[in-house]
């Protein structure tokens, strides 16, 4: 199954008030591993930058005037997404403001529903725990030192990673023994013992044997075995 993790950063908070996507990243992952291709890209957003925002990200107006316009990278994004599933934290916040720089271009939005939230999953598998990606990625041991400030592709990368173990992890032991299952071979070694049959011994004492243990009763007195009857 193929999923597309993604961050966003932008202007503000809201895309409904003139706010702006600034740059977006993106992770491909099948079957709960990444593969390596990514999409990351800068984006001029036409405005200025609010302070609030730039103290954030980082991404000052000066960096960003000379970045692409979104309609005119629109198709790649399109292309790398294509019909897969898509992976955000607060996916809400994410998924608005790229159906609003959609609709900007003309363009269909992509369905919410095609959209997984890793918030819900967070609050469904750690009830009244804090879920950020930040404490997220301190429960489950995900190195972020490298993260000074919010990066859309450092953020995508962070959370592919937070999104493997909020669906139940790796589970290498488990791999490893179907890797090797078909390698294992059981071998049953059948050993069979033949007894050699002797005949039976003459247990019978001889005459002289007879003789001798009559003299050697004779000389115990009064011996408890031997007599009549013992």
């Amino acid at each position: 199954m193929r999923e597309i993790i993604f961050d966003t950063e932008t202007t503000g908070l809201d895309p409904q008030s003139g706010d702006r996507l600034v740059e977006i990243g993106c992770i491909e992952m099948v079957n709960r591993v990444t593969t390596g291709e990514t999409f990351h890209c800068y984006f001029n957003p036409e405005r200025d930058m609010p302070a609030a925002a730039e103290n954030v990200h980082g991404l000052s107006i000066t960096f960003l005037s000379d970045k692409p316009k979104f309609v005119e990278r629109v198709h790649d994004l399109l292309e790398f997404i294509g019909d897969s599933q898509l992976v955000a934290h607060n996916a809400g916040f994410d998924m608005g403001f790229l159906n609003m720089e959609l609709a900007l271009c003309g363009l269909d939005p992509l369905p919410r529903e095609r959209a997984v939230d890793t918030v819900a999953l967070a609050r469904v598998r750690h009830p009244g725990a804090k879920n950020s990606l930040d404490a997220l990625c301190t429960r489950y041991g995900i190195d972020r030192s490298h993260r000074t400030r919010h990066g859309a592709l450092l953020d995508a990368e962070l959370l592919a990673q937070v999104y493997v173990e909020l669906t139940g992890g790796r589970q290498i032991g488990l791999e490893l023994a179907a890797q090797q299952e078909d390698t294992l071979v059981a071998s049953v070694t059948t050993i069979t013992r033949t007894r050699e049959f002797r005949p039976a011994r003459l247990h019978s004492a001889s005459a002289e044997e007879l003789a001798a243990h009559a003299e050697f009763m004779g000389k115990i007195p009064s011996p408890l075995w031997g007599t009549p009857g013992g």
